[in-house]
C-alpha cells in the first residue's frame, strides 16, 4: 500500500469523523468482468462510524476504505471487451453512507458535501472521472439497486427519481401478475426456432440475421400480455429489462429482440399471428422474437425465463449503469458479501496513534464551518457552492483581513465576477485564483476604489500575464479633475435634452451617471460622482 495514499485516507477518515482502525487488513474483492487482470480488487477499511452534516440533517457514515482502481472500459461488443489501463492500480478512497437520505435532493447534497470535503484537503484528483458516485436506491416494497459510477453530482436527483419510479412500476407488474393468478414456481416459457420465410413482412433486423445464418427464435410468455409494454422509466418499458440482460449476459448486441406489443416493429398482423401460432400462444400471452448466434440463443432463453420469474418478486437486486438522460440500464447482478476474502499476500499494517495525531493537526477547516462563516460574512448564498468547490472560502478571510476589504465584497468578486468571466471566456493560459489575490493586494497598495477593482478583475482573468499597471492604464488612461467631470455633465445634459423623452426628474441624473461611470473610473468614487452629477444638474 502506498503510504502517502494511506496518510491521505486517514486524514479524510478524520474529516468524516470516523474512528480510525488500529490495524489495516487488506482484503480481496472479486472482479470477474475483466477490469482488473488479477480478478480481484485490493481494499481495506480505514475508518468506521462517522457522519457528515447536511442542511437539515446528519448523514451517518458506515466506513471509509482505501482501494486500488480498476481498468476503464472503452468498448463492449459481443464477447469482446476492451479496457485501457491508464488508471489501473491508482489509489482511491470509498466512503459508504447509511441509507439516511430520503429524497433525491438529499442524495445530491450528500454527494456534494463529500466531494467538497475531500477537495478541501488539496490532495485528491479533480475533474471528469476523478470522483464517481455509486447511488443506491430503494422504495417501500422494493430492494436495493445500485446505480454504478455516476460521473456528475447534478445527475443524482433525476437518476434516483427515475429509479424510484422504475421500482414502483416493477411492483405494479408484480401486483398485476398476482391478480392473474400466476406464480413463479409453475410458470415457464416455451420457444420455437423459426425460418425467416415464414414472415410475410419481416423487419430489417431478422432479415439481416437470416442473411448471416443466425438463429431466430420466438418465445411465448404465458400471462404476460401488457407486461412487455408496461412503462418503467422515460423511454423504456419492461421489454428493455430483458433486452439489457440479453446484451450483458448473452452477449446479443442491441437491437436483439422484438415483442408482440411493439407498435413500430414492422411486423404485420399476419406475422404476429404466425409467431403466436408457432408457440401455441393465447390471448393473454406475450411473444418475443430474438436472434443471434446459436450458442448465445441458448443462454438468452435462460436469461429471459430467469428475468421474467424475477418479475413475480418485484424488484431484483442488481447494479445498473447511469446514462446522461437520467435513465439506467442493467450492468450486472448485485454481488453479495461472499465476494470479499482476506488477501493472504499482504500483511496487516499498523496505524499508529502518532500518525493519526499528526494527520489531525493538519486537517483543513471542516466544510460546515466554512459554510457558517460565509453566512456570517453575508456572502451571497448563490456563491457558496462555487467558493467551496474551488477552496476559496479560506482565501476570502485571508484577503479581507490583509487588505481591509469586506468578506462579502471578496466573496461576490470570486463567486460572481470571476466565475462569470471564466464561464464565458474559459481559463486563459497562466490564470489562477492566486492572480486575483495578487490583484487585491495591488489595488489596496494603489488605493484604488472598489469599482476600479471590479473592472480590473475581468481583465486579469482574460489577460493574466499582463501587468496590473498596464491593465489599469487600458482601463482609464487619464484621471479626470472635478472641473473636467463637471464639463462632461453639462455636455451630457444637453445631449439628454435632445434625445430624452422621460418626464421623470431623476432620469437625467441616472442616465448621466451611467454615461460617466466608465470615464470616471479611477477618478472619483461612485457616491462622489453621483453627488457631483446631482449638483451640476440642479444648477441647470
Amino acid at each position: 500500500v502506498n503510504r502517502e495514499a494511506l496518510n491521505i485516507a486517514v486524514e479524510i477518515a478524520l474529516l468524516l469523523g470516523t474512528s480510525v482502525v488500529g490495524e489495516l487488513h487488506i482484503t480481496r474483492k472479486q472482479y470477474l468482468d475483466g477490469s482488473i487482470p488479477t480478478g480481484f480488487q485490493r481494499t481495506a477499511i480505514v475508518g468506521i462510524e462517522g457522519e457528515i452534516p447536511l442542511q437539515h440533517k446528519k448523514v451517518r457514515i458506515i466506513q471509509l476504505s482505501i482501494e486500488e482502481d480498476s481498468c476503464r472500459e472503452v468498448s463492449d461488443v459481443g464477447h469482446l471487451r476492451v479496457y485501457t489501463t491508464d488508471r489501473l492500480g491508482m489509489p482511491l478512497i470509498e466512503s459508504v453512507t447509511y441509507p439516511d437520505m430520503l429524497t433525491p435532493q438529499e442524495a445530491a447534497e450528500a454527494g456534494d458535501y463529500l466531494r467538497h470535503l475531500v477537495r478541501s484537503t488539496g490532495k485528491v484528483r479533480t475533474g471528469i472521472g476523478a470522483g464517481r458516485q455509486d447511488v443506491n436506491v430503494s422504495v417501500t416494497g422494493g430492494t436495493r439497486v445500485e446505480i454504478k459510477g455516476v460521473a456528475h453530482i447534478r445527475w443524482i436527483p433525476q437518476l434516483t427519481h427515475n429509479e424510484a419510479f422504475r421500482q414502483v412500476s416493477l411492483l405494479q407488474i408484480k401486483s398485476l401478475l398476482e391478480k392473474r393468478g400466476l406464480s413463479a414456481d409453475a410458470w415457464t416459457i416455451s420457444h420455437q426456432d423459426i425460418y425467416i420465410e415464414k414472415l410475410s413482412d419481416p423487419t430489417e433486423d431478422p432479415v439481416e440475421a437470416a442473411k448471416k445464418k443466425r438463429r431466430l427464435t420466438v418465445i411465448n410468455l404465458p400471462g404476460f400480455a401488457g407486461v412487455l409494454s408496461h412503462f418503467t422509466q422515460p423511454g423504456q418499458v419492461f421489454a428493455n429489462e430483458l433486452s439489457d440482460r440479453l446484451k450483458v449476459i448473452a452477449c446479443l448486441e442491441r437491437p436483439n429482440l422484438q415483442h408482440s406489443e411493439q407498435e413500430d416493429d414492422g411486423l404485420s398482423a399476419a406475422d404476429r399471428a404466425v409467431l403466436r401460432k408457432e408457440v401455441d400462444g393465447n390471448d393473454g400471452d406475450a411473444q418475443l422474437l430474438i436472434w443471434g448466434p446459436s450458442q448465445d440463443i441458448d443462454t438468452a432463453l435462460e436469461v429471459i425465463e430467469e428475468r421474467c420469474k424475477m418479475a413475480f418478486d418485484g424488484v431484483p437486486n442488481e447494479t445498473r449503469k447511469a446514462l446522461p438522460d437520467g435513465t439506467t440500464i442493467f450492468e450486472r447482478v448485485l454481488p453479495g458479501p461472499d465476494r470479499m476474502y482476506p488477501d493472504t499476500d499482504s500483511a496487516p499494517i499498523s496505524i499508529k496513534e502518532e500518525l493519526i495525531e499528526a494527520c489531525r493537526k493538519n486537517l483543513p477547516v471542516p466544510i460546515g464551518d466554512y459554510l457558517s462563516l460565509l453566512r456570517r460574512w453575508n456572502v451571497p448564498e448563490d456563491t457558496h457552492y462555487y467558493l467551496i468547490r474551488h477552496n476559496l472560502a479560506a482565501r476570502i478571510g485571508e484577503i479581507a483581513d490583509s487588505n481591509g476589504l469586506s468578506p462579502a465584497f471578496v466573496g461576490t468578486m470570486f463567486g460572481h465576477t470571476v466565475k462569470g468571466v471564466l464561464r464565458r471566456h474559459g481559463w486563459s493560459e497562466g490564470f489562477s485564483f492566486d492572480r486575483v489575490v495578487e490583484l487585491c493586494h495591488f489595488a489596496v497598495a494603489q488605493r484604488l476604489e472598489r469599482q476600479v477593482l471590479r473592472e480590473l478583475v475581468p481583465l486579469v482573468c482574460r489577460k493574466p500575464q499582463e501587468s496590473f499597471e498596464s491593465l489599469l492604464v487600458s482601463l482609464h488612461p487619464q484621471v479626470l479633475s472635478d472641473d473636467q467631470l463637471a464639463g462632461k455633465v453639462r455636455e451630457l445634459a444637453e445631449e439628454f435634452g435632445r434625445i430624452g423623452k422621460s418626464e421623470d426628474p431623476g432620469a437625467l441624473e441616472r442616465w448621466t451617471v451611467g454615461q460617466l461611470k466608465r470615464q470616471a473610473l479611477g477618478s472619483k468614487p461612485m457616491p462622489e460622482l453621483q453627488s457631483l452629477v446631482k449638483q451640476e444638474v440642479s444648477r441647470g
